[in-house]
């Protein structure tokens, strides 16, 4: 039996967790990215997914990978000898159906992330060298951590993933203390820990399989997109790539809460989790993109 700690055991970061489920259902989503000062579960929420997934498991990019190791290198040598194409796989191969994490992505060489992230985009990784060419497919859910304070990501990075998320330690009591007795508790006996959360877990592996199954069918009316397309111009968002990311968000929310079409408050939770790292404008008082802010706003300007 694995040890890792269960994705049902961590406490609060909720909007975390269902960005998480979010693209193990639809992996078309484009992959999250998480911020946060250190010691706010990034880690562990990314790790305890793979027990949701259980054919899958997690591949790591560590931050030092060269091009080569990321794509895999192509034998120049052997293919002018032999005239066939000798490639070693990289991280990108390994990945495959898998899910990719990347963490400290922040502190990944530029044209690393460049090369991640159009992979991730097309779901093919094409290595050519000398006028050899080689590509293998290479789809993946991308996930990426990272600490602000040790630098950020260029904006059109950024823009690059479906969802940024950004973390914070709990600021209540009660939620303190029950981190602490649960970390605890799982490293006295993880195994008996683990247990207490299995029909949690077995709970949540079901709505995703369910959910999987019914995104397919949900429908989305001309109405939700008119809305989609209004919030992005009105926040100065620039592209249409959050347009397109916020209507694939919002179905599958749809679907995990079983829904067959798209409703309004879909929308407004899928701006929430896809608009804050695009936005030029910010209209609410306190800077901070809500459901219910960008509702109550929404509802103002038609007054």
């Amino acid at each position: 039996m694995h040890t890792r700690y269960p994705f049902a055991g961590i406490v609060g970061q909720e909007q975390m967790k269902k960005a998480l489920i979010l693209n193990v259902i639809n992996p078309k989503i484009g992959g999250v990215l998480i911020r946060g000062e250190k010691g706010t579960a990034k880690s562990t929420g990314v790790r305890a997914l793979i027990d949701l997934l259980p054919d899958n498991r997690v591949v790591d990019l560590p931050v030092g990978a060269t091009e080569d190791r990321v794509v895999g290198t192509l034998d120049i040598e052997h293919a002018l000898k032999n005239g066939e194409k000798k490639f070693e796989p990289g991280i990108l191969a390994k990945a495959h159906n898998n899910l990719l994490y990347v963490d400290e992505v922040n502190l990944l060489d530029d044209h690393i992330v460049d090369i991640l992230l159009d992979v991730a985009a097309m779901g093919v990784n094409v290595v050519e060298r000398e006028g050899v060419s080689y590509s293998h497919p290479s789809k993946f859910i991308l996930v990426g951590t990272m600490n602000p304070e040790e630098g950020d990501l260029r904006p059109q990075l950024l823009d690059r993933f479906g969802m940024t998320i950004d973390v914070k330690g709990e600021n209540s009591v009660e939620k303190r203390v029950e981190v602490i007795k649960r970390r605890l508790a799982f490293e006295a006996n993880p195994e008996t820990f683990i247990q207490q959360f299995k029909e949690e877990h077995k709970q949540i592996v079901l709505q995703i399989k369910e959910a999987q199954k019914l995104l397919p069918k949900v429908k989305i009316s001309d109405k939700m997109l008119e809305l989609t397309a209004e919030i992005t111009l009105d926040l100065g968002v620039d592209g249409h790539r959050a347009d397109i990311t916020m209507i694939k968000v919002a179905s599958t929310i749809a679907a995990y809460e079983n829904v067959d079409e798209v409703q309004r408050e879909h929308i407004l939770e899928a701006a929430e989790l896809v608009l804050p790292h695009r936005m030029r404008r910010l209209p609410f008082d306190d800077g901070c993109l809500s459901a219910s802010a960008l509702d109550k706003w929404l509802e103002e300007k038609v007054c």
